[in-house]
C-alpha cells in the first residue's frame, strides 16, 4: 500500500505546535492509507525542538530533522523533502492557517492520478486589506512576467506524488523560489479551493520587508523581464531627452529663445541618473544570484535526524546533495 508523509517546516512555533499536532494526528488516524510526519526544525531559538523530540517520542509516526541553523523556509522545506522516501508527500506550515483537515482531498485527487495537488486561497481571514492587496499584486505579477504559470493565490501548502518529488530533487539551485519550482516541474497538476485561516497563535516571521525580498526573489528567479524593462526605460528616456534636445535647439535657431537653466538641467540630471541606477540595481540583483549559484555551496547541514518509525537515515553524510 502506497505511504504518505506529511512534511512540517517550523521555526519558532512553540505556541502553536502542539496544537498543530493534535490536529494533524486526527487526521492522519483517518485516512486509508500508512502515513507519518516529518517535522523540520529551522534552526528555532525557542523550545521548538524540544517540543518535536517529545511528540517523537509519544508518537511513533512522527520524525524529526534538525538544521544546523536557520537557513530560510525554502531550504528548511527542501531539507524536509529531501528526505522523504514515501510515495507521495504533504507540504504543510506549522501555523494552522492550513488546515490539516483539506489533507483527505488532497489525497483523493492524488490517487486520482495527478502528481501535484495544490490548494488555493478562496478567503485570507485574519489578515489586512493591505497584505490582501500586496498578496494578490504579487501573484498577477508573477503570472504576468514570469515564464512559468505559478498558480495565483497559492501557498507552499499541496501534495506532490514520488515523480514530483523526484524531479523536484534535481532542481538544486541556491536561490530557491519553492512555489515556482512547484510549477516548473510540469506533470500532471490540478487545484482544490479552501477558506484560509488566521494564524492560531505565535507571531508571523513574515514582515514587510522580508516579503519584498521574497517577491524579488521569485521574480528575478523565474522572468528576465525586469532586466528587458531596463533596456526600454533607458531607450525611451534616451529618445525623450532627445526630442527635448531638438526641440530646444530648434527654439534658439529659430526664435533666439534663451536655453532653459539651472532648475530645469537639474531635473533632467536627476531624472537619468535615478534611472541609471535603477538599471544598475536590477543588474546588481541578476550578478548577485549568478555569484551565490557559482559557489556551490550546499544548500543546508543537518544536526540531527530521526525519521518516522525509527527508519534509518536516507544520507549516510548529512551534507551530502540527491
Amino acid at each position: 500500500m502506497p505511504r504518505l508523509t506529511v512534511v512540517v517546516p517550523a521555526y519558532n512555533e512553540t505556541a502553536v505546535l502542539a496544537a498543530f499536532h493534535e490536529r494533524l494526528s486526527k487526521v492522519l488516524d483517518q485516512l486509508p492509507l500508512p502515513s507519518d510526519v516529518l517535522y523540520v526544525d529551522d534552526g528555532s531559538r525557542d523550545d521548538t525542538w524540544s517540543l518535536m523530540q517529545a511528540l517523537a517520542a509519544a508518537d511513533s509516526r512522527v520524525g524529526t530533522l534538525k538544521l544546523s541553523r536557520n537557513f530560510g523556509k525554502e531550504i528548511a522545506l527542501t531539507a524536509g523533502l529531501d528526505h522523504v522516501d514515501a510515495d507521495a508527500a504533504v507540504v504543510i506550515d506549522a501555523d494552522l492557517q492550513d488546515p490539516p483537515e483539506l489533507i483527505p482531498q488532497l489525497v483523493e485527487q492524488w490517487q486520482a492520478g495527478y502528481d501535484v495537488v495544490y490548494a488555493t486561497r478562496s478567503a485570507r481571514a485574519g489578515e489586512t486589506g493591505f497584505k490582501r492587496f500586496t498578496a494578490a499584486a504579487f501573484y498577477r505579477t508573477m503570472e504576468i512576467m514570469s515564464d512559468v504559470a505559478v498558480p495565483r493565490d497559492t501557498g507552499d501548502f499541496r501534495l506532490l506524488s514520488r515523480r514530483a518529488l523526484a524531479a523536484l530533487s534535481q532542481l538544486r539551485e541556491r536561490q530557491r523560489f519553492m512555489k515556482g519550482l512547484f510549477a516548473w516541474i510540469g506533470y500532471r497538476q490540478t487545484s482544490i479551493k479552501y477558506m484560509r485561516d488566521p494564524r492560531l497563535a505565535g507571531k508571523t516571521k513574515w514582515n514587510y520587508w522580508r516579503l519584498t525580498q521574497f517577491a524579488i526573489e521569485g521574480i528575478t528567479s523565474f522572468s528576465s523581464a525586469p532586466l528587458k524593462l531596463a533596456t526600454w526605460t533607458g531607450l525611451a528616456a534616451s529618445l525623450l531627452a532627445f526630442l527635448m534636445g531638438m526641440k530646444v535647439l530648434i527654439k534658439a535657431l529659430l526664435h533666439g529663445d534663451p536655453v532653459p537653466g539651472y532648475p530645469s538641467l537639474m531635473v533632467v540630471v536627476l531624472f537619468l541618473g535615478g534611472i541609471q541606477l535603477l538599471a544598475i540595481g536590477v543588474i546588481g540583483e541578476y550578478i548577485g544570484r549568478n555569484y551565490a549559484e557559482s559557489k556551490q555551496r550546499p544548500l543546508y547541514f543537518i544536526e540531527e535526524e530521526h525519521l518516522p518509525g525509527g527508519r534509518p537515515p536516507l544520507h549516510t553524510d548529512p551534507t551530502r546533495q540527491r
